[in-house]
């Protein structure tokens, strides 16, 4: 095997910072937009004629496939302050080159809107036509958009106003959030004031005090600024009203839907299925509060870390793991993940300067994929590797059979691969594994799944009750929004994890919900990921259904992608297979918790 780089080589976008190559790109792109604008702005004829559609389409995914919204330098400058944010230079340079995309993007973004006034009389014809055939869907999106758009002056209004009164709204409640102190007890025995940001991470500590003290925090933060969040959530409520009246949505949720290219039914199957599992993520917490020997857990005790998992992996020895399993599944996920380690394509460790956490980057269709990583050889951070790998395996799959405008992954499936090759992984960790390991890991992989599809899909029904009490009288208080909050928490947790008034307030400081509907799509990304590792599970054969999946892109529909390979993700049954895995996991928890006895 070739050496591992452990830094990235950007050498295949720019040489430095201050490569020619970056003011010739720009040149060069100037030159392309502006030649297209100047063909086709003024033109008609082919939005009557499917066959003269062909060419100016032909030319938009030229510009997409080799410049996107701002070309490679847009790309290199992005990735070249994830590892420097200290460099002031470095982000004056990235904030030209994202002004200097605004300009571009503005030049060609008639090509689309124009698209989109194709009558509907006609679309068929277009949508039909043999030439237009690799970009169908893409035209579908613009045609079922165009259905809810408004007048070119009237969507003008909507986006001039959307900040003053919705986006001001939600920043003025997120802004005060950051700003809340409290005085805590710390990990090393202190009281300390600590910012909001570092609460939720007390809240994780297995010490019952350092906890404690951090749940109050929040509840008391939570009650101070639950007046303020009343009325924040009741001026986007109706802002969300209004907007749906106006663009002619029949549900608070159709908008989210048709955006992220996943149809009503299949949202209603997924989240049908979930809560009427709900028994397993109470079953869940009964055992949670059994393993931490408390008889009932506190609302703020349900993200507590069980167990120790202190076992050190070396970044050498994680990707000999991870690549033995990505060639257990499939020798090309092995082949591309060796490549891109070998490449120069991953930034390994923690340094001065460096962004947090972990990303999987790609841009245009034709350049590399980049993965930064922070490893400090935790165990978690074996899963990070699967995991962001697991989205270059998908990005690379797309790059052999797609477009550019149809490299991308819709939302409700954007963290399939991801799951899917982290789970796969942490198996083969847990069998490396001593039982007390095992019992913690195990663990660890319910209360995940606990939080990204029961409790999200909980969140969800929250939501949807959230908005049709509104719709129904006009302005809910906030002892009436913490009642559906409490409602709703308690329907999936079960009486086992106490919600208190003061706990009731704990939807001011969760911001999804501001984002209307979005948190869908955890649920749906961990359960398609699981019931497609259960069919592996059954046949190793069907990994090849499974690359298929990942390489359609944004090609099709979910649905119609899945339906081509001889599955139905409207019906309850398929998302019922993905639960019966976190079922699975969950009986085998219990039974190795007694074994160990654990409890009585």
């Amino acid at each position: 095997m070739a050496p591992i780089k452990t830094s990235w080589d950007l050498s295949p976008l720019f040489a430095s910072d201050d490569d020619p190559g970056i003011l010739a790109e720009r040149e060069k792109m100037e030159e392309e937009v502006g030649k297209f604008a100047k063909k086709w702005k003024d033109r008609e004829d082919y939005l009557k004629n499917p066959k003269i559609l062909s060419e100016p389409l032909g030319e938009y995914e030229h510009l997409v496939k080799n410049y996107g919204k701002d070309g490679k330098q847009g790309f290199y400058f992005s990735l070249r302050t994830a590892v420097d944010q200290l460099d002031t230079t470095l982000r004056g340079k990235e904030n030209k080159t994202i002004d200097f995309g605004r300009r571009m993007t503005t030049g060609v973004q008639f090509f689309e809107l124009r698209v989109a006034k194709i009558p509907a009389g006609l679309q068929r014809d277009f949508l039909e036509d043999s030439g237009l055939q690799p970009d169908r869907h893409f035209l579908e999106k613009i045609f079922k958009e165009a259905k809810h758009n408004l007048s070119e002056p009237e969507e003008k209004i909507m986006t001039l106003k959307a900040k003053t009164s919705y986006g001001n709204w939600v920043e003025m409640v997120s802004s005060m959030l950051s700003k809340q102190e409290r005085e805590v007890w710390t990990s090393e025995g202190k009281k300390e004031i600590k910012p909001y940001t570092e609460f939720h991470a007390y809240l994780r500590n297995k010490d019952q005090k350092v906890r404690h003290s951090a749940g109050q925090a929040v509840d008391d933060v939570a009650e101070k600024l639950s007046e303020v969040a009343e009325h924040e959530i009741n001026s986007i409520l109706e802002y969300k009203r209004i907007d749906d009246e106006l663009r002619h949505f029949d549900r608070p949720d159709a908008a989210r839907h048709l955006s992220d290219d996943i149809d009503t039914e299949v949202v209603d199957a997924l989240t049908s299925a979930v809560t009427k599992r709900f028994d397993l993520s109470q079953r869940y917490f009964g055992l949670f509060a059994k393993l931490l020997g408390q008889k009932k857990l506190n609302y703020y005790d349900r993200v507590v870390q069980y167990g120790k998992i202190d076992k050190k992996y070396g970044f050498e020895d994680s990707v000999d793991l991870v690549g033995r399993v990505f060639g257990w599944l499939d020798p090309e996920f092995e082949q591309i993940f060796v490549s891109s380690v070998q490449a120069g394509q991953v930034d390994v460790y923690p340094k001065k300067g460096k962004r947090s956490g972990a990303f999987c980057a790609t841009d245009l269709i034709v350049l590399p994929t980049y993965v930064l990583l922070n490893h400090t050889g935790k165990l978690q951070d074996v899963l990070t590797i699967a995991h962001e790998f697991g989205h270059a395996i998908n990005y690379h799959l797309m790059r052999k059979t797609q477009n550019a405008l149809n490299f991308n992954s819709p939302l409700s499936v954007a963290e399939v691969a991801s799951t899917f090759m982290e789970d796969f992984v942490l198996e083969e960790l847990e069998k490396e594994a001593d039982e007390e390991l095992r019992l913690a890991l195990m663990v660890m992989k319910l209360q995940e799944d606990m939080g990204t599809i029961f409790r999200q899909v909980a969140l969800y029904n929250f939501e949807t009750e959230l908005h049709r009490q509104f719709r129904e009288k006009g302005y809910l208080s906030k002892g009436e929004i913490g009642e559906i909050f409490k409602t709703e928490m308690t329907r999936q947790q079960g009486d086992v994890v106490e919600m208190t008034d003061k706990s009731a307030n704990w939807w001011v400081q969760w911001e999804h919900i501001r984002y209307f509907f979005y948190v869908y799509s955890y649920a749906s990304g961990l359960l398609i990921s699981k019931s497609l590792q259960a069919m592996v599970r059954e046949d190793p054969k069907a990994i090849s259904k499974v690359k298929e999946f990942l390489a359609a892109g944004s090609s099709d529909s979910p649905r119609n992608i899945f339906k081509k390979l001889g599955i139905d993700i409207t019906d309850p049954g398929f998302w019922e297979k993905g639960i019966g895995e976190t079922e699975r996991l969950l009986d085998e928890t219990e039974k190795l918790a007694r074994k160990l006895k654990k409890f009585h």
